[in-house]
């Protein structure tokens, strides 16, 4: 059984409905795998708190159809109900029809049911030409029913309920107007599962749901084409990488991480908060995070930075692993030595650079070769100046970014390593390995 939940907008409320069904389904006895569309590290945080299992990234950008299949294959491995939460609006992606990296192009990929959640705040009636319009929009999409977020009272339901019956769509379950349901938002989006447990028993509690309907609908999935395992064969253990993994830093894919250990990588994490000394590593990981929310604790652990500056092995930082590999962050007039590995002071802007990625390398890196494509994504408010040293040119473009040297790779693009495994393979390989195994 397989279910995506989407929504007209981002901001309706598909996180918190998603975590109400899963408790929901959870409750029936059934295991219930996650998966979320689109490059987002924050929304899976929230997902796992509510099932228990790790959640994936669904992605048409950075997967062709055969691999994305593989990757759900392989999420959904020993669970009963995949549950696929969307991203934005759903025809929002990376062109303006919605057929590259949206749930649309997901859902029918998957050959699974849609069901649409609809912030009903202030609406009655006006919910059937909301629903008609994404019922009709697209021929090859199957939306099948209505969650309702922020529902001001059992009449109001009523009333959306009656308004979607001529179209042939139940309301499948609703949640109530109630601050407490609400889950806590910052610059990059909602808070880290980690830091502000989501309301799940709050949730458990208001959500109303005809869980029958829903069982019912997700069976009628389509049946799902082959697919080739989405890892290789397991590899005996090779290299050992240390990767940075606290409050700090957290974003990374999980699929990246266990491309590394089928590759043959041995995973040691690391808090660059609190640990004084790196993990006896050949490579090194610095993910994205919030740097900038701990620039003080980070700056004061002077033993790591120096660690990390001496460190002899390739490293590879991304977005906030390259702000702190950089001489320092400004967080507004306060100025914080950071590693000093790369050139440049990071800043933080008003306004976030965000958007999918296809970078040429401009040069060797412990990942790619001068002229190789890579797949990623950006989302940040902060800035560094230009590299004496870019690694990457934008595809079709001019416009340069990050820095190499050969055994660093900085940059603020997060690379989607299955989509070029052999990226993965080039760092495990080793190039400026500082010994093996």
């Amino acid at each position: 059984m397989r279910l995506v939940l989407a929504a007209p907008h981002s901001g309706a409320g598909k996180t918190t409905l998603a975590l109400a069904l899963a408790l929901a389904l959870g409750e029936r006895g059934l295991r219930v795998q996650p998966f979320k569309v689109g490059p987002d590290y924050i929304d899976p945080t929230h997902l796992e708190a509510a099932t228990g299992r790790r959640p994936y990234n669904l992605d048409g950008f950075f997967l062709d159809e055969a691999g994305l299949l593989a990757l759900f294959r392989h999420g959904a491995r020993g669970a009963d109900f995949a549950l696929v939460e969307g991203v934005m609006g759903l025809f929002d992606g990376k062109d303006p029809h919605g057929r590259v990296g949206s749930t649309a192009q997901v859902a029918k990929l998957l050959g699974a049911p849609v069901a649409l959640v609809v912030d009903a705040k202030g609406m009655a009636g006006s919910i059937a030409a909301l629903v008609r319009g994404f019922r009709d929009h697209d021929p090859g999409l199957r939306l099948v029913g209505v969650f309702a977020n922020r529902v001001g009272s059992a009449r109001h339901a009523e009333i959306l309920e009656e308004a979607l019956r001529p179209l042939g769509l139940p309301l499948l379950g609703w949640l109530p107007q109630d601050p407490a349901l609400a889950l806590p938002e910052r610059h990059l989006g909602l808070v880290l599962a980690g830091e502000a447990p989501p309301p799940l028993e709050a949730l458990r509690r208001a959500f109303r749901v005809d869980l029958e309907a829903v069982l019912r609908l997700a069976a009628s999935a389509l049946p799902l084409p082959e697919a080739p395992p989405f890892l290789p064969e397991r590899r005996p253990p090779r290299a050992r990488v240390a990767y940075a993994w606290d409050r700090a830093f957290r974003f990374y894919y999980p699929e990246a991480l266990e491309l590394l250990q089928a590759l043959g990588a041995e995973l040691l994490p690391f808090s660059p908060l609190e640990d004084e000394a790196l993990p006896q590593a050949e490579a090194l990981l610095l993910g994205g995070g919030y740097p900038e929310l701990f620039a003080e604790r980070l700056s004061e652990n002077r033993a790591l930075r120096e660690a990390i500056r001496r460190f002899p092995g390739p490293v590879v930082a991304e977005c906030g692993g390259y702000m702190y590999l950089s001489q320092g962050l400004w967080v507004g007039e306060r100025f914080y030595p950071m590693v000093g590995r790369v050139p440049g002071e990071a800043r933080m802007a008003e306004r976030p650079l965000l958007g999918y990625r296809e970078v040429v390398a401009l040069r060797d890196s412990p990942v790619a070769r001068a002229g190789e494509v890579f797949k990623g994504h950006e989302f940040h408010y902060a800035r560094l100046p230009p590299s004496p040293s870019p690694a990457w040119r934008r595809a079709g473009g001019e416009e340069v970014e990050g820095y190499t040297d050969g055994r660093v790779l900085a940059s603020f693009v997060h690379l989607y390593l299955p989509a070029r495994p052999e990226g993965a393979e080039r760092l495990l390989r080793g190039e400026g390995l500082s010994s093996p195994l």
